[in-house]
């Protein structure tokens, strides 16, 4: 998924300067972001605040809308460098293209993973025949310096694991590992992605990585995540330190824990590219506007995204918190 906005702002991250060594609960809020056709998504990271948990660099949560009578998801073809994009779907299917040829129809439960390694394009859209509601998460997870020129893949995963716990808790691991238990999906450092689903009276009692920092984000309902509410539209970051992470929900909810060791290095994004100098971001937005360096995606009724101006200030990695 691009990142559309048409004046998107320089985010410099990563290192553990912003890591702090204990757990802590800071509830922090996203903004509305358009997206494409008739979706907007709250954008929960980067956030005031806090700019990665983890190698998680980028977290946009949509829906549920209702779109039976509109497009839906409508995102033109556009570029990704040094990163991986993850598709999660909660509710009803989105197309994806991507300039390798690859063609697949996400739905819910699904793993769509996309590597772009040093250059990739691709173009995501509600089918012409959709279901009524859309709901899900686009996520970018960094690439560490080894590997993020590597070559661009595609990963589609129908089925993933799940774990259950008590009261009827539901989680599907769609990256990492969680308490023994593996996604499919190629990660290039340590993380963990999970979908939690918590049933009407869940008490229950997460096992995590104390070496990892975490962040939930709620889909639906209002469950607490170690003791602070957590509702659509916010982020709660979770700190380090933490062998296991209390859950409750009085009402039925939704959410997804994302964590990882901290990322060591000091990254630059802006738009839809993740580097390491300001240079490498302004050759990267030349060669999509003038090259094919990128690639061409094939099947999608019409033009690619051009490319933002460049904001005319010096673009240099700095730390993980504002």
């Amino acid at each position: 998924m691009s990142n559309l906005d048409r004046t998107p702002t320089l985010v410099s991250c990563g290192g553990r300067a912003g890591v702090p060594g204990e757990p802590v609960t800071e509830l922090l809020a996203g903004r509305v972001v358009p997206l494409g056709g008739s979706t907007e998504v709250r954008r929960l990271l980067p956030t005031l605040g806090r700019r990665m948990v983890g190698a998680w660099c980028f977290i946009d949560h949509y829906g549920p809308d209702d779109i039976e009578r509109e497009p839906g998801m409508q995102v033109p073809p556009h570029p990704h460098m040094g990163l991986q994009t993850v598709s999660w779907l909660r509710g009803g299917e989105v197309l994806h293209r991507d300039s390798l040829g690859s063609v697949a129809t996400l739905r819910p439960g699904m793993l769509g993973l996309m590597t772009s390694g040093r250059a990739i394009s691709h173009a995501e859209q509600s089918p012409r025949e959709h279901g009524r509601y859309l709901h899900g998460a686009q996520l970018w997870v960094a690439l560490p310096d080894g590997d993020r020129n590597i070559a661009p893949s595609w990963e589609f995963h129908p089925e993933l694991p799940v774990v259950t716990g008590p009261g009827g808790l539901r989680g599907t691991v769609f990256m990492g590992e969680v308490d023994g238990t593996a996604s499919p999906g190629t990660a290039y450092s340590p993380l963990v992605g999970m979908d939690l689903t918590l049933p009407a009276g869940t008490r229950a009692e997460l096992p995590v990585e104390p070496d990892f920092e975490y962040a939930v984000v709620a889909l639906s309902g209002a469950p607490e995540v170690a003791g602070v509410r957590v509702e659509p539209g916010s982020l709660l970051y979770l700190g380090t330190g933490r062998s296991g992470l209390a859950l409750r929900a009085d009402d039925a909810a939704d959410l997804l824990l994302l964590g990882g060791e901290p990322f060591e290095e000091e990254i630059v994004m802006w738009w839809n590219f993740v580097a390491r100098t300001g240079e490498e971001i302004s050759q990267a937005r030349k060669a999509w506007m003038e090259s094919d360096r990128f690639g061409v995606v094939s099947g999608y009724d019409g033009d690619p995204v051009p490319a933002p101006v460049l904001p005319d200030l010096p673009l240099k990695p700095r730390g993980r918190v504002r």
